[in-house]
């Protein structure tokens, strides 16, 4: 993972030597083509991962196994048209949780299980409102065409505050408790300072791209690679992506089907982020999965 996190910092670094060359319409448009292409990719073959999770296999017939997965989205997408502000909130930690346990999973190994959760939940969130405090106005302006609620600018600084106290003030707690957590604290506060940077000079979308895609993404999906077929080589990626293809296709419809309906309105920021928000419910759960069968 040392190796693919030197690339992961080269490409972000790449990523913003090109944003002094592009206007922001085209970083837009190349940062929704990256988050359609792997970012939707890492979690079209969730199917795949609950078969092989799955210990009862024969008990469970995927018809099921679709119907359940189906209803998560289901119950993702009402949420958000009966609740928006409760289902927005639920996304923004949901997420949080996602990305921290994708970044810690392998290093991070405790006997508390909340402590450990609390940790990825909290370090993820901070990396969420990095993004957010940089760009207040513009998530302001999101937040407020999903859930109707105007959130005033200085309580994304504020939440960034409180997120960065208890990073640290948890990050002592292992500090001295575990011995291992000494070897790579001081990397992954490296790794901070990079996405601070990242999300400071670019775009909301174009810095949130970069972030989702190679820190977040890629990584993904070399795990569910090794989970589903023991390495991760190219050969195997081709497997996964045959896989994936179809629910990757029908993923991209669905969007593109927003759009054409919505691209003169600006709800359609709106319900893109609702529309990741009700597929990314189902796939936290999987991931989640997983890496608990993995240990």
């Amino acid at each position: 993972m040392a190796k693919y996190s030197n690339f992961a910092i080269i490409a972000s670094f790449i990523g913003l030597w090109l944003n002094s060359f592009f206007a922001g319409e085209f970083q837009l448009f190349v940062g929704f083509i990256l988050i359609f292409s792997f970012g939707i990719l890492h979690g079209a073959n969730d199917l795949a991962l609950i078969k092989n999770v799955n210990t009862e296999k024969k008990a469970l017939y995927f018809s099921k196994i679709l119907f359940y997965y189906v209803c998560i989205v289901i119950f993702g997408a009402l949420l958000f048209y009966i609740i928006p502000w409760l289902a927005l909130a639920m996304f923004i930690v949901v997420s949080g949780y996602h990305f921290g346990e994708q970044q810690w999973n392998h290093q991070l190994q405790i006997e508390i299980s909340w402590v450990k959760s609390l940790y990825e939940i909290v370090y993820g969130l901070l990396i969420l409102f990095l993004l957010f405090a940089f760009h207040a106005i513009e998530v302001q302006k999101v937040i407020l065409a999903i859930s109707t609620i105007n959130i005033p600018l200085t309580y994304f600084l504020l939440v960034l505050k409180i997120l960065i106290t208890l990073f640290l003030g948890i990050s002592l707690f292992l500090y001295f408790r575990i011995q291992e957590f000494k070897n790579y604290f001081f990397v992954e506060l490296f790794y901070l300072f990079v996405f601070a940077i990242l999300f400071k000079v670019s775009t909301l979308i174009w810095g949130f791209a970069l972030y989702f895609i190679f820190w977040h993404s890629i990584p993904s999906i070399m795990d569910q690679i090794r989970f589903l077929f023991g390495k991760a080589t190219f050969d195997n990626f081709k497997l996964y992506f045959r896989s994936a293809f179809f629910y990757w296709i029908v993923s991209l419809a669905g969007i593109f089907i927003l759009y054409f309906i919505f691209k003169g309105e600006k709800i359609f920021n709106a319900l893109f982020f609702s529309f990741l928000a009700s597929i990314t419910f189902p796939h936290v759960l999987v991931i989640q999965k997983m890496f608990g069968r993995n240990k």
